[in-house]
């Protein structure tokens, strides 16, 4: 069988036809399993970093607004759980929903498991982080809530996350689709979850 193969490539060559391509031995022509987690990563980091995610993943204590990630209004804080201060927790504005759009632009938005940041001792920052210290942390149970990779795939399905998709009146949406997203998170995480250099 590999006899023939052989002699059918070289055939084919000789007749002035380019042999198969392949690539790292995949037999398939396309990208190796590393490389080809690479390219969906850069699609998982380009989500992450959009500000929907960003704005709750600041590198200080303030979470941030709108598309330019300015500083919340009101001198908002991360607080012990994450959750705001005390007397200034995130729930007194945020609600459980959207308000409706007829309510106009600007109003807080709300999701039905409670708005929050990640806890102080594991902050996993998105914002001014490089592609490959952002995957790192993404991935480091120490650094993302005890999370393994099974984890962090449930927790896309967290209504905070999937609120990037639908912001409500006046917030621009992250522009990937969800789907492609989460496929996008699937070829990353079968191909090993590579990181890039």
């Amino acid at each position: 069988m590999i006899r023939s193969g052989i002699c059918f490539v070289v055939l084919l060559s000789a007749c002035g036809h380019p042999a198969p391509v392949t690539t790292s031995g995949t037999g398939t022509g396309s990208p190796p399993p590393a490389e080809a987690g690479l390219v969906a990563f850069e699609t998982v980091r380009s989500v992450l970093q959009h500000p929907r995610c960003q704005n709750c993943h600041p590198q200080g204590e303030t979470p941030l607004q709108g598309d330019a990630g300015h500083p919340h209004l009101q001198n908002v804080q991360r607080g012990p759980d994450g959750h705001g201060m005390v007397g200034e927790r995130c729930t007194t504005c945020h609600g459980p929903a959207n308000p409706p759009d007829s309510y106009g632009a600007h109003l807080p938005p709300g999701i039905a498991s409670g708005w929050r940041m990640p806890r102080p001792e594991q902050r996993l920052v998105f914002v001014g982080v490089a592609p490959g210290a952002l995957c790192e942390q993404i991935k480091d149970p120490a650094r993302n809530g005890g999370k393994d990779m099974a984890a962090l795939r449930t927790h896309l399905d967290d209504p905070l996350v999937t609120w990037g998709w639908s912001p409500g009146f006046g917030r621009a949406p992250i522009a990937v689709p969800r789907q492609a997203f989460l496929d996008a998170w699937t070829a990353w995480a079968n191909a090993g979850a590579p990181c890039p250099r």
